[in-house]
């Protein structure tokens, strides 16, 4: 296989990407090191791959460049570039999610329509669900995002579907519950929870920290993104959730109990567009994926405690996943 990863130096891109070269497919990487989060950090997540022969990167912008070179003789194209984070996203930024969230989504559909590829997989997000009415959520509930990112999310999707229908794209989306382990964001609950724990600085928590997520580990996500490249699903969208559903507060004991550090809590006002509860349904991805996740919240939380620790101890975050 030879795949498109754009948003490659990302989280779960970078991830994606070490997974694919390890089966001994070639990757094009594609990424515009944007200011979302330091260039340094995603740098040290392809420090990997960089070494790998298989592995070109293109520093590219998805709406202003030229993405003929990247795209050509590629089979799978996985699109994980995006811009993330519920809170900023309702502050004056929102131009910059609809850019990069809505029209970069537009512009690499554009780009590979009527290209030979296999399979156009797109990183959803649960985020579009907001406060749904049932747990956990099936696909078929009504999107009804209360956030300004959500909303930007489910727009991406319903482009896909659009060139899915109307183009023959043949797209995919998953919908990722909160993805965490190693190389996640810094500005996510799980890894502030970890840096503070470390140095022994006060962890804010959104409002009383009762609020839930279903919490995926990463590879389990990676798994979920490998096999919708080849799985006859075309058209449609699918849960991706590890099946952790556990509040904030519960995660926090967790890592309190597994990392035997304690320090401060102090609890903020909760962020308007946070939703309260979140919960997937995967019953259609274990049937036509097929999927199923493997990596409960407290041995997730291990590993991503271990690798916070060697890439502490190094001094970097220049460590492959685990």
């Amino acid at each position: 296989m030879r795949a498109l990863v754009t948003g490659a130096a990302g989280f779960i891109g970078s991830n994606l990407t070490d997974r694919l070269l390890a089966d001994g497919h070639t990757v094009v990487g594609v990424d515009s090191f944007s200011d979302y989060y330091s260039r340094t950090v995603k740098e040290s997540n392809l420090a990997a791959a960089r070494g790998n022969a298989n592995f070109r990167l293109y520093e590219l912008d998805l709406v202003d460049d030229d993405l003929a070179e990247a795209i050509e003789g590629c089979d799978v194209v996985f699109h994980l570039a995006g811009r993330s984070g519920v809170r900023a996203s309702r502050r004056d930024r929102f131009d910059h999610y609809l850019r990069d969230n809505v029209l970069a989504t537009q512009r690499l559909l554009e780009a590979v329509k009527g290209a030979p590829i296999k399979r156009f997989v797109h990183a959803s997000s649960s985020s579009l669900y907001g406060d749904a009415e049932r747990l956990p959520t099936k696909e078929k509930t009504v999107p009804q995002p209360v956030s300004a990112y959500g909303v930007t999310k489910l727009a991406a999707e319903h482009l896909v579907q659009l060139y899915a229908r109307n183009f023959a794209v043949p797209a995919v989306s998953l919908r990722y519950f909160y993805v965490y382990g190693p190389r996640q964001r810094p500005d996510m609950a799980i890894s502030r929870f970890m840096e503070r724990l470390s140095d022994g600085g006060e962890i804010e928590v959104y409002g009383d920290g009762e609020q839930t997520r279903d919490f995926t580990y990463i590879s389990d996500a990676i798994d979920a993104t490998m096999a919708a490249a080849t799985a006859p699903v075309v058209g449609n969208a699918f849960n991706v959730g590890g099946g952790s559903r556990t509040t904030l507060n519960g995660v926090l004991s967790m890592l309190q109990e597994l990392t035997g550090l304690e320090t401060r809590i102090r609890h903020v006002p909760a962020a308007s567009g946070d939703h309260r509860h979140g919960g997937a349904s995967i019953s259609l991805a274990r049937l036509y994926l097929p999927w199923e996740p493997r990596v409960s919240l407290r041995d997730g939380l291990s590993r991503q405690w271990a690798w916070f620790q060697a890439a502490s101890t190094t001094g970097s975050k220049v460590l492959a996943a685990v």
